[in-house]
């Protein structure tokens, strides 16, 4: 899976607005780091974003491609992508108190 790296820093889509998300409702993790899709959001491209995702992630919803917002994470970071009534945030495991069984 190709990802967009610049400064040791990886670009991943998130959608933070309310009623739909991108990843927490049908997008495969590889959307999230897509390349061309990133592109599109960073030049604000939102219908021609939301047609890509359409032919591309045919399983995905599309709603939430209005609201994906790019979000530069440190390669190697382990994260999470949590969903509350559609709005999506990140979750990173070193700033969570992680319990063990």
């Amino acid at each position: 899976m190709e990802k967009l790296v610049r400064d040791g820093k990886v670009a991943v889509l998130v959608s933070h607005g309310w009623g739909a998300g991108f990843h927490s409702w049908g997008a495969p993790v590889e959307a999230i780091f897509d390349t061309a899709l990133v592109d599109m959001i960073v030049n604000e491209q939102i219908q021609e974003a939301i047609t890509y995702v359409e032919a591309t992630y045919p399983d995905a919803y599309s709603g939430g491609v209005e609201e994906l917002v790019v979000h530069w994470i440190p390669e190697g970071t382990k994260f999470l992508i949590m969903e509350y009534d559609g709005s999506e945030s990140l979750m990173f495991q070193e700033e969570e108190a992680w319990i063990t069984a």
